[in-house]
């Protein structure tokens, strides 16, 4: 019986997040303040004050998703809590991983924070405006789906993105091929094929400039080995070793994201609850459609650290 920790994604940003934390706690003033300066940029502003289509912006929300969840991590620990002591794993939803690599001490807040504005940037830039495309399918097996992507990769690239379980599938790849997929997917019953609304064509191979401007940028930061291991998006297993973890994170952008895949691992593996440490409560609700033996609970709130600390150190 034991705790993982995990790390929302992009799509859990909200304008507001995080300002009751720079309110009630000097920790999460000072990590806001530490990723302003090691950005450049006032993005704490625009995460407590907006506008949404700034902070929507991949370069701003990925790194502003990030310190939220390090301000929860960071008022934590200065309440007693270790993560190594009291918490077995750590897993983040795409950008969540970094996230959860930086609170287990493979990267610094300053790095982490600059590695995930050069990762929004490469991803934007990879692939022209409206050339790309994704979409979730709703309600049909992998294994249909992956028979769909490569049915529609005839008009261009095409491929499952991320699983989120619960029969929640999102592919990827050249807006022809996605929208010829989509409409296969509801010709072979898929409950919904729905376009995204979404700037880039994430975690597809059309990925593999920004794939490519992280090796570089990787190569750059010191990783030291976590204080608990990471389950990788790309592998959907434990993961300690610094220069395996950084190989990941390079694969990991034209990677699935095999969340499904993580959260039945901890199922299997002794792991009974899942605090979501930062924005929304998306993972949350995945955990409860994926493995029912599973409990899964957000901490963005005082009230949540208050209750979160109550239960982890009784």
């Amino acid at each position: 019986m034991s705790v993982a920790f995990t790390f929302p994604g992009q799509g859990s940003q909200a304008v507001g997040m995080g300002k009751d934390l720079a309110d009630a706690f000097p920790e999460a003033r000072a990590v806001f303040a530490e990723v302003d300066e090691a950005l450049g940029q006032k993005l704490s502003t625009i995460m407590f004050e907006g506008p949404e289509e700034t902070l929507t912006l991949t370069a701003n929300a990925q790194p502003a998703l990030m310190a939220v969840s390090i301000a929860v991590m960071r008022v934590l620990e200065a309440r007693g809590l270790s993560l190594k002591d009291k918490v077995s794993y750590v897993a983040g939803h795409s950008l969540g991983e970094y996230s959860a690599l930086c609170a287990a001490g493979t990267f610094s807040l300053a790095d982490t924070a600059r590695l995930l504005r050069i990762r929004g940037n490469a991803m934007q830039s990879a692939v022209p405006v409206g050339e790309g495309a994704m979409a979730a399918i709703i309600g049909l097996e992998q294994a249909d789906v992956e028979a769909i992507c490569k049915e529609a990769s005839a008009g261009g690239s095409c491929q499952i993105a991320n699983d989120n379980g619960g029969g929640q599938l999102v592919i990827s790849g050249s807006k022809p091929a996605v929208e010829v997929a989509a409409r296969l997917a509801t010709e072979k019953g898929a409950k919904r094929a729905l376009m995204l609304s979404v700037s880039a064509p994430f975690h597809s191979a059309l990925m593999a400039p920004a794939a490519d401007a992280m090796r570089e940028a990787l190569a750059t930061v010191a990783a030291k080995a976590p204080v608990v291991p990471v389950i990788a998006n790309v592998r959907a297993a434990p993961v300690s070793d610094p220069e395996e973890i950084v190989k990941l994170l390079v694969e990991q952008v034209t990677g699935q994201v095999r969340w499904r895949e993580t959260v039945e691992w901890f199922g299997k593996n002794d792991v009974t609850t899942l605090y979501e440490v930062g924005s929304g409560k998306v993972l949350t609700g995945l955990a409860r459609r994926i493995d029912k033996s599973v409990t899964g609970i957000a901490i963005n709130t005082p009230a949540d650290i208050d209750s979160a600390l109550a239960a982890l150190l009784g």
